[in-house]
């Protein structure tokens, strides 16, 4: 994607994984295109760009977003945080990342991204999250390789361990 002349772009200041940002986006610019051909976060997919995938799934003040269906312009002032932000420090996955890890729930790898944003904003909001509040999250993604049962004893897995971490903060 070539750059835009700064005529035809407006700035967009915001926190990207816990770092201030200001760059410039067309009015028409999506989310996903400012986060991986603007800034170079290539951990956001791009599936069916029309929001059904989940693929493109971000947080935008802590709540789950596709980015597919947000214009850049609409991030003005807000916290974003993308897959690359999940990790506690370099190196070091997250509670949810590693069960991903231990129970192979993911194949291909191409959903995972939006799924982990996904699972990580509810665990945030509700960590106690029933099984069957889990299985509705995670409808809202498309897998084509794990079938979902991986995914589903990495998703409890990461609850039961995070509310044991809270429990014990």
């Amino acid at each position: 994607m070539p750059k835009l002349s700064a005529s035809t772009t407006h700035p967009v200041r915001f926190t990207l994984n816990g770092r201030e940002r200001e760059t410039r986006a067309e009015p028409r610019m999506l989310l996903t295109d400012l986060l991986r051909h603007e800034l170079g976060e290539t951990g956001t997919h791009v599936g069916c760009e029309h929001g059904v995938c989940g693929a493109c799934t971000v947080q935008i003040d802590g709540e789950a977003a596709r980015a597919c269906l947000c214009l850049a312009g609409q991030i003005e002032g807000a916290a974003v945080r993308t897959v690359e932000g999940l990790a506690i420090a370099p190196g070091r996955l997250s509670i949810l990342q590693q069960a991903f890890q231990e129970h192979f729930a993911l194949q291909c790898g191409f959903c995972t991204a939006g799924i982990l944003m996904s699972l990580d904003a509810l665990f945030r909001r509700d960590p106690y999250a029933s099984e069957a509040v889990i299985k509705d999250q995670l409808s809202g993604h498309l897998c084509r390789c794990t079938g979902y049962a991986p995914i589903l004893r990495a998703a409890m897995t990461a609850r039961d361990r995070l509310r044991e971490e809270n429990e014990h903060a």
